[in-house]
């Protein structure tokens, strides 16, 4: 059944087209991710499906009775009730429909036979709707987004803007709408929150519609992918990675398409050409027939150019020593509330260290403090041997509103010519009238790249960069992200973004409830690590358990397990031979087709060969579990 769909939408702010055509459908139940780089028109194209924007030509539908949740970028809720409080406001249906069910009750017990009848049908409706669990839904959710029980009783005006956003969030939720628009959930939500939101989202059966640059969130939780590119939109089956893998292949069977009818063009054309020269009779009819055939031909379009992307790369100034930075005993609170005591590590040359924890734990106050920001409590901390610092702060507090983009680069520079500047600003896409913006007009993603680049521009081999993927789109991450990998000096960051730590750290500095944990390793090594631990967590538990169990028992349930385990495995074994069989009739079927009637035919040759990929990576995956099953059998 289709929940939502968009038929033509075309858009455009007075010459600039954002949006033209754009035609989709989502499933109910389906979660699809929405991809493209900064101005692509996504948030746009949320707008429009709200209903705050009217499009220009082009209609949305939703199947009748759903109902629509959005959560807009940088949302925020602000009133002076209390946490919770707000939380029960967004389940007011179930508030009022809890005292029309009291003043039933009351009547029923005053012998009203009318109101019991009554009463047994919003009773009903109540408990299906949710009204048993509502309440304690709504602290459970507070709590899952870094609300502890105190926090729930502050007052929402109370909060930062980071924490009224997770308010939005956490709102938008508990009413459960039958489809969900998300833009940029992730932005102002810790690691361990995105992972409950992950989970959230995949155990619902609601419809989702998620705009993120959050790779690693995508990848995790959607099942279809739209790109907006050039304005107009294309869906994909599968998440992220998986429509990066079919982009590119059809980008590759495109251009061969594309090369390969314009040399038959050209081909024809010199034909044609050939025949006119020798004009006789014959010619002229030849090169008229073979001139009809060009006019009929289905003329394929070249591939699009990707959208531009932004280029950098960060220069060390000189080799510092092997002792970077040494931090003893570092503590630092504010009024009610103690950030972190006796802080002490080290950071060793060429170290890409991560520091990871929950919300408030005191990482960009960490980053402050060793770039003079911030004055700590107590403790020190000393750089070593020629060790010169760059530093990204994540609210682009160094930038001076007043200035223009370019004043802003060559005052930081003077010693640079003008034509330097431009040429500096064109690698961060700051082109033409661009540069004569004022700082305090420019977009997030735009004052981000303006302080990539005057960091581009000054030579350092120590980078402390707090949360630097905030406001920039996927492409502009990956160059990030390449960038510091061939950066030979060394890197103290704060992200949480998981498919950029992934990437570059070497090292986590994990803030834990109880403790500072110096992890020598990269995030998936850190996951495997407090993966063993849970698990050895939990074997304890167990191990304690069973000691109260009897020898007789405890045979009889291993006997029970080892049993169910193996048949569990001969099913599985049994199904994964027939897949292989299946699949490889099917490739069988896919090879005569190719060879025959779908030799002449492009488009089904395309569809062919996707399939194909499709049908030959799940085999080899079948295969190789089969054999570590059989293996393990033996």
């Amino acid at each position: 059944m289709i929940a939502l769909g968009c038929e033509k939408i075309s858009l455009a702010f007075g010459v600039k087209q954002v949006l033209e055509n754009i035609s989709f459908s989502v499933q109910s139940g389906e979660k699809m991710g929405i991809v493209g780089v900064n101005g692509a028109g996504k948030s746009t194209l949320f707008s429009i499906i709200t209903g705050e924007t009217l499009p220009d030509s082009g209609s949305v539908y939703t199947a009748k009775g759903y109902t629509l949740g959005y959560l807009a970028q940088n949302a925020m809720v602000d009133s002076s009730r209390t946490l919770y409080e707000e939380m029960l406001d967004a389940r007011s249906d179930m508030i009022e429909l809890e005292k029309t069910l009291d003043e039933l009750r009351r009547r029923v017990d005053e012998g009203d036979e009318y109101a019991s009848s009554e009463f047994s049908v919003l009773h009903e409706r109540f408990v299906r709707d949710g009204g048993l669990e509502y309440r304690g839904r709504c602290k459970g959710i507070l709590s899952s987004l870094g609300f502890n029980e105190e926090m729930q009783k502050m007052p929402v005006n109370s909060l930062s803007g980071g924490q009224k956003t997770r308010v939005a969030l956490a709102r938008l939720l508990v009413r459960e709408p039958d489809i969900i628009l998300l833009d940029e959930p992730t932005n102002n939500l810790d690691i361990e929150s995105i992972a409950w939101l992950e989970r959230f989202i995949q155990l619902s059966k609601k419809t989702f519609l998620i705009i993120s640059h959050d790779r690693y969130f995508l990848c995790s939780v959607t099942d279809h992918t739209l790109e907006i590119e050039h304005c107009k939109a294309k869906i994909y089956n599968g998440n992220y990675d998986r429509y990066l893998e079919t982009k590119k292949k059809d980008r590759e069977v495109l251009e061969h398409q594309y090369k390969n009818q314009q040399k038959e063009i050209a081909r024809i054309e010199a034909y044609i050409e050939q025949q006119r020269r020798w004009n006789r009779e014959k010619n002229i009819i030849a090169a008229e027939s073979r001139q009809k055939q060009l006019d009929k031909m289905v003329r394929i379009e070249a591939p699009t150019n990707d959208p531009g992307k932004i280029r950098m790369h960060f220069e060390q100034s000189q080799e510092s020593g092997d002792d970077v930075l040494s931090v003893k005993r570092l503590s630092k609170a504010f009024p009610g509330k103690a950030l972190f005591e006796d802080l002490s590590f080290e950071v060793k040359k060429r170290d890409r260290l991560f520091i990871s924890g929950t919300n408030g734990c005191g990482k960009s106050t960490l980053i402050k403090i060793l770039n003079y920001k911030e004055s700590p409590d107590s403790g020190r901390f000393d750089y070593g041997y020629n060790v010169k610092v760059g530093y990204y702060d994540q609210e682009n507090q160094n930038l001076s509103p007043e200035s223009t983009v370019l004043d802003e680069l060559w005052d930081a520079y003077p010693d640079l010519t003008q034509t330097e500047v431009r040429s500096a600003l064109a690698l961060f896409m700051f082109r033409a009238d661009d540069i004569l913006k004022e700082v305090r007009v420019l977009s997030g993603g735009e004052k981000a790249r303006l302080t990539f680049a005057k960091m581009m521009l000054s030579k350092m081999n120590l980078l402390f960069l707090d949360e630097p993927t905030n406001h920039l789109d996927i492409p502009s991450r990956e160059v990030l992200e390449d960038a510091l990998l061939q950066f030979p000096g060394t890197v103290v960051a704060v992200s949480h973004d998981r498919y950029f730590v992934k990437k570059l750290a070497s090292r986590m500095l994990v803030f834990e409830k109880d403790r500072l944990l110096d992890f020598d390793g990269g995030y998936e090594d850190y996951q495997r690590y407090r993966e063993r631990i849970e698990e050895e967590g939990r074997s304890s538990f167990a191990d304690r358990s069973e000691q109260n169990l009897s020898d007789s028992k405890k045979k009889y349930l291993s006997d029970k397990k080892n049993a169910s385990e193996k048949r569990k495995k001969e099913r599985r074994i049994a199904y994964l031979a027939s897949e292989i069989e299946n699949t490889d009739k099917r490739l069988s079927e896919i090879s005569e087709e190719c060879s025959g009637s779908a030799a002449t035919d492009h488009v089904r040759l395309t569809e062919l060969y996707e399939e194909s990929q499709r049908l030959e990576d799940y085999m080899m995956s079948c295969m190789e579990e089969l054999e570590e099953l059989e293996k393990n059998n033996d």
